[in-house]
């Protein structure tokens, strides 16, 4: 069949249309092709990562999501460096910018003699004001700089009451950098003693915030020691000091260590402080004690610079010559040495004595023996009545105009020394002051031997046999946290509380163990402690958190039925949440069955305890450890123990200097 002209000039129209088409196709694809790979490989050329090329004909769409409006700028310039900007689609995000965070508020108080300062950023509103008018009533008269900031943000939620525990040890502390954000208080401070410096940590830990974390560092100047004494003793009761002070600690444990070595034993006192009359002052201390060691039965007596020896009876001639020979050769330029040997013979010198009695519970004094004149007895007697108070004094002595030189002082300086007692005895003879009895302080002891040592004079014989007794003492019957922490320890270590299966009713072979640590709790009034109830993994979760919470409930109110002050305590659950053994053994569940006290704000557990269902001795289980309180380890040490062992007699009031 053959085409008419007609139709083969529509055919060849058709085709070259057809052919046109299919090269456009192509053309285009390829030009889509290149332009996304040029504007990739720029893209990545440049290290814009986030952005993807989509082709789509002539057009290309950026797709991904920019950090910010600069970047998302910058990938549409580079783009545009390579492609015509108008064949651009910008199909990309941006990161939505985060909302402004609120200031970290913060606060730092200075304080000392000479005014407060304040540093800080604090919310807006009238704590500003309040503070301020705080800090200016507590020091009227001094400087106060203010370098406040505010910020109109709300505060965490624990903010407000770190900064009222602030503002307490503010108040409390006179000499003190405190430190305060949303979530902590760091303390520094100077104590005026250590008395004073118990008083403040006693007082910071019993009002800690929950939620804050509290750190404190309160340190205690050393005292001022005068005069400088040392004094060492070996006779038939053996070794050890009268009085001992020390300048430094490397000192200290020199002078500790020659008293070891010259037989003292248990724990020796050696108190460290200023005055010392010469920086060579352990030097010859150490070289003292080791001629006491050699003489075996003689006293050494530092006062400042002056050194008394005084062997007794027994020491050969010889011996105590070579020795003392010795002794003045190795010590220090700057001391003195008076040494005397005793005599048998001359043990005493005539019959003259003077005697003084401290009665125990009255405080009332006899003085009897000998006094020189009607001068010296009125002296003595307005001296013992300052002393003693004006209705506690009875005198019976008779006068002796013979009497040796220097009586009057020797009777002065003793009645001062047992004014330092509680009770005891005082012995005044011509050879020598002694002065026995007991106190209820532990530097009493050396407080006498410095009473004496000062007012005889160097090389005068003197003799202290003083004891310590603790429930005399009343820094000693105020428990610390850790003495709490103690008798808590104590008590748990030798019976569990126990609760029968799923209850948290105390079972009744509990009683003596709630009884033994009401007991302990006695005096440990607003000491915070928490009590937390803890389960096995066997039941729910839930159902063993509000078990273990109901029963550390039930022992701080069976606490406070027994007259207990739980001001102090807090109960809290944590159910199965924290094991301490394995809950897949029933050893393990026995143990993860328990009640533990643990100190607020230190973290440190105090005790532990079973509460194990289905108990009914109350025994330890088997895997129970008793929990030990930290501290250092005293287990050898044999002195008398400071601690009291029952309930403390108030010491006995000190009369007015006027009465």
């Amino acid at each position: 069949m053959r085409l008419t002209p007609g139709l083969a000039t529509a055919a060849a129209f058709l085709a070259a249309a057809l052919v046109a088409v299919l090269f456009s196709w192509a053309a285009v694809l390829l030009m889509e092709r290149l332009s996304e790979r040029a504007v990739r490989s720029r893209l990545l050329t440049e290290g814009i990562t986030f952005a993807t090329v989509d082709a789509d004909g002539l057009r290309l769409m950026l797709i991904g999501t920019a950090p910010n409006e600069a970047a998302r700028y910058r990938a549409l310039n580079v783009a545009g460096a390579v492609v015509d900007s108008s064949r651009l689609r910008d199909m990309m995000e941006v990161t939505p910018a985060r909302a402004v965070e609120a200031p970290r508020f913060s606060l730092e108080i200075l304080r000392n003699d000479d005014g407060i300062q304040l540093i800080g950023l604090l919310p807006e509103g009238e704590i500003k004001d309040i503070l301020l008018a705080e800090v200016e009533a507590l020091q009227p008269d001094k400087e106060m700089q203010d370098m406040l900031e505010t910020a109109a943000y709300a505060p965490p939620e624990t903010w407000g009451p770190a900064l009222d525990f602030a503002r307490k040890a503010l108040a409390l502390l006179p000499r003190s950098k405190i430190t305060v954000d949303a979530t902590s208080v760091t303390i520094t401070a100077i104590a005026g003693s250590e008395s004073e410096k118990r008083s403040f940590e006693a007082s910071l830990a019993q009002n800690q915030p929950p939620g804050v974390r509290v750190s404190f560092d309160i340190s205690a100047p050393r005292p001022v020691i005068t005069p400088f004494t040392l004094r060492f003793v070996i006779d038939d009761q053996g070794a050890r000091f009268d009085a001992c002070s020390a300048d430094t600690e490397k000192a200290r444990l020199r002078i500790l260590a020659a008293a070891t070595e010259a037989g003292a034993a248990g724990r020796q006192t050696c108190v460290i402080g200023l005055g010392v009359p010469s920086p060579s002052w352990a030097e010859a201390a150490e070289t003292g004690i080791r001629a006491v060691a050699q003489l075996k039965a003689a006293t050494i007596t530092f006062k400042d610079a002056d050194v008394t020896l005084q062997a007794a009876a027994s020491v050969p001639q010889a011996e105590f010559d070579r020795v003392v020979g010795d002794l003045e050769a190795t010590l220090p330029g700057v001391f003195s040495l008076e040494a005397t040997l005793d005599k048998a013979e001359n043990a005493t010198q005539g019959p003259a004595e003077f005697n003084a009695v401290l009665m125990p519970e009255t405080g009332k004094v006899e003085l009897r023996g000998r006094l020189a004149d009607e001068l010296q007895r009125s002296a003595v007697d307005s001296f013992a009545k300052a002393a003693f108070g004006s209705t506690n004094v009875y005198q019976a002595t008779r006068l002796d105009p013979d009497l040796p030189e220097g009586w009057p002082v020797r009777v002065l300086a003793g009645l001062q020394a047992l004014s330092e007692l509680e009770h005891g005895t005082l012995l005044v003879r011509a050879d020598t002051v002694e002065v026995k009895g007991v106190t209820g302080s532990q530097t009493g002891r050396a407080r006498i031997a410095q009473i004496l040592s000062d007012k005889l004079g160097q090389g005068k014989t003197y003799k202290v046999s003083v004891a310590y007794d603790a429930e005399l003492d009343p820094l000693a019957a105020l428990p610390t946290p850790e003495d709490c922490v103690a008798g808590v320890t104590e008590v748990l270590a030798r019976q569990k509380i126990a609760f029968p299966p799923g209850s948290a009713e105390i079972d009744a072979a509990a009683d003596p163990v709630m009884a033994a640590l009401a007991k302990a709790l006695a005096r440990c009034g607003g000491v915070r402690m928490e009590i937390g109830g803890h389960t096995d993994s066997q039941g729910s979760e839930e159902g063993n958190r509000a078990l273990s919470q109901a029963r550390a409930e039930a022992v701080l109110v069976a606490l406070q039925g027994r007259q207990v002050d739980v001001s102090g305590l807090t109960a809290k659950g944590y159910g199965e949440s924290v094991p301490i053994a394995d809950n897949q053994t029933e050893a393990g569940r026995e143990a993860n069955r328990r009640i533990e006290f643990t100190l607020v704000g230190t973290g440190k557990r105090t005790a532990a305890d079973a509460a194990t269902p289905g108990a009914e001795t109350g025994a330890p289980g088997p895997d129970a450890k008793p929990a030990t309180a930290s501290g250092p380890d005293f287990s050898a040490d044999t002195s008398p123990s400071v601690a009291p062992t029952k309930k403390t007699r108030r010491p006995k009031r000190r009369p007015d200097a006027g009465e």
